[in-house]
């Protein structure tokens, strides 16, 4: 008797949420009802493309079902969601391999190197230097974006193509960038020399590892290489949970002969102007810190790695395959690029009306005579001279 008087209360509670939930299915189920008998045409079309079998005429005779059919529409086992028709959307093309990089990124690299990409001022951070090479480094916060880095590296006694075919090759790259824990061509091509690559890089222990999937190529102006690297989209890879995929990413370089320090007038140097950015998923005050706290300490790994591929190049070492595909360069003529921008410039500004160039003196001269041949009141006068120096003015701008 005892049990039954403790269950009571859970059985009378269970009672009144029975009385108060009954009513609502009856709800639901009228207005599945409803909507089943008025459903628009969408409706009878299936997933795979095919008209069930009772398609609905473009008449009224369209809602006249009978009620066989609709109780038969109606069971639990034979309903189904309506499903939308839609037009698949093809995934996307890849491009080819040749595709990543085009001009407008050499035409971007140029205006970097040239101080003309219309961003804001570098602040320096670092000046270094040894017997055998010299380090700068400035940094720069864009509105929008990871900060920015720009640096300037003078090696001795190395040549633009050395340090052009040391830089990308990733074969020999792991003798001397620790941080480089895998490295695989995905795409290449051998007309142009674009290289599409991925690589695994290690981070501090708080950190995941980092993928990127990079395209790169290569501009010979000359024997001034302009050497673009950055983040590609490639489908046929498909991203991980780890290591995390860094999709901004960008690091290019300008390689060129300069003269010695040693002041003999020998441009027996070689100097790299790198421009590199990337958002590593990383707060970027913090990613700050450590770029300044690390920078040095990487920078120094990086001159003895090009003497020791100096070396084994001297001795006859084979070139890699990213070696090789390094000197495929696309040849370009900076004097015709130059000229080029310049007839463009011409044709922008040619295209100003030449009516708004209208010479001072006939609008103040019509001017004067408009206000001696109307009236002669001070005001008038003073109001058309005043519009004729206005027009003056912007004919001037114009």
């Amino acid at each position: 008797m005892g049990l039954w008087t403790a269950l009571l209360p859970h059985s009378l509670a269970f009672a009144d949420l029975f009385l108060f939930v009954t009513p609502i299915w009856i709800a639901v189920a009228a207005g599945v009802l409803v909507g089943w008998v008025w459903r628009p045409k969408w409706a009878y079309l299936t997933g795979d493309g095919d008209d069930v079998d009772h398609k609905v005429s473009d008449n009224d005779d369209a809602d006249k079902l009978s009620s066989s059919k609709l109780l038969s529409l109606f069971n639990p086992l034979n309903l189904q969601l309506p499903i939308l028709r839609t037009n698949s959307v093809p995934p996307p093309q890849e491009q080819s391999s040749g595709g990543f990089v085009t001009d407008e990124d050499f035409r971007h690299l140029w205006r970097l190197v040239e101080v003309k990409d219309g961003g804001p001022a570098w602040i320096p951070m670092m000046d270094r230097s040894t017997p055998s090479f010299s380090y700068q480094a400035w940094r720069r916060d864009p509105q929008n974006g990871p900060p920015q880095y720009r640096s300037r590296t003078v090696f001795e006694d190395a040549t633009p193509e050395m340090v052009r075919d040391f830089f990308w090759d990733d074969e020999f790259r792991s003798h001397w960038d620790d941080m480089l824990l895998l490295s695989s061509t995905l795409d290449s091509s051998t007309d142009t020399g674009t290289m599409l690559v991925q690589w695994v890089r290690k981070f501090p222990f708080f950190c995941s590892d980092r993928e990127y999937v990079i395209g790169r190529r290569i501009w010979d102006a000359g024997r001034v290489f302009y050497c673009i690297t950055k983040g590609v989209q490639y489908p046929s890879l498909p991203r991980q949970s780890k290591p995390r995929r860094v999709d901004l990413y960008y690091s290019s370089w300008c390689i060129r002969a300069v003269e010695s320090k040693r002041g003999d007038g020998q441009m027996t140097s070689c100097e790299v102007l790198l421009f590199h950015h990337e958002d590593m998923g990383i707060p970027w005050e913090i990613a700050k810190l450590g770029v300044r706290q690390g920078m040095w300490g990487a920078v120094k790994k990086i001159e003895p790695g090009l003497r020791a591929y100096q070396r084994a190049r001297a001795a006859g070492a084979g070139l890699s395959p990213s070696a090789t595909l390094a000197q495929i360069n696309t040849k370009v003529s900076v004097e015709e690029f130059m000229n080029e921008r310049d007839l463009t410039a011409d044709e922008v500004s040619g295209e100003k009306p030449t009516g708004k160039n209208i010479p001072k003196i006939l609008v103040v001269g019509g001017a004067i005579a408009l206000a001696c041949t109307l009236d002669k009141g001070l005001l008038t006068k003073a109001v058309i001279f005043g519009v004729a120096r206005r027009f003056a003015r912007m004919g001037k701008r114009m």
